[in-house]
């Protein structure tokens, strides 16, 4: 029995001094390079952003969702102003003064209309915040890029009718 304690003892030390070398704390993998900030260009600004929103603001309003209409209405206006902010020259044009004066009192109207439960008076502000993105999108030589009013919606996993 003693010769076998003392095998399994010799067998440990012999592993301990003869074993795989102890492994030694891994240092850092070498820094890799940061990846570039994210910079979209102007058109995946006014895509992502204003051209959903812009739809959404119709849909929502044609189905007299008051409170739906009046988020996109502020999303729409917050998008507009980040873009103003994070491209403030497109073409040698000031991009705050364009929207300004292309979407500036449409919105304002729109607004007016949200809260006044109004459909005539926003479907008239809608459209002319419409001919407000193309008299724009004309002005910086992008009169290709025409926006409508959404004639049906492309979120088809979005219900705009008011909540019951």
């Amino acid at each position: 029995m003693l010769k076998h304690v003392l095998v399994l003892v010799f067998v440990f030390v012999a592993a301990g001094v003869f074993g795989p070398p102890p492994v030694k704390a891994q240092t850092a993998a070498p820094a890799q390079a940061a990846a570039p900030p994210f910079n979209p260009g102007f058109a995946d600004l006014m895509n992502t952003l204003v051209q959903p929103r812009h739809a959404k603001l119709g849909l929502s309003a044609r189905e007299q969702n008051w409170a739906l209409a009046r988020y996109a209405a502020h999303e729409l206006k917050d998008s507009l102003a980040k873009i103003a902010r994070w491209r403030p020259r497109f073409r040698e044009q000031s991009v705050p003064d364009m929207m300004e004066a292309t979407t500036g009192e449409p919105i304002k109207a729109i607004e007016a209309a949200i809260e006044a439960r109004d459909v005539g008076k926003f479907n008239a502000a809608y459209t002319r915040l419409t001919e407000g993105c193309n008299s724009c999108h004309a002005a910086l030589n992008h009169e290709f890029i025409v926006i409508k009013e959404p004639d049906r919606s492309l979120f088809g996993n979005q219900d705009f009718r008011p909540a019951k």
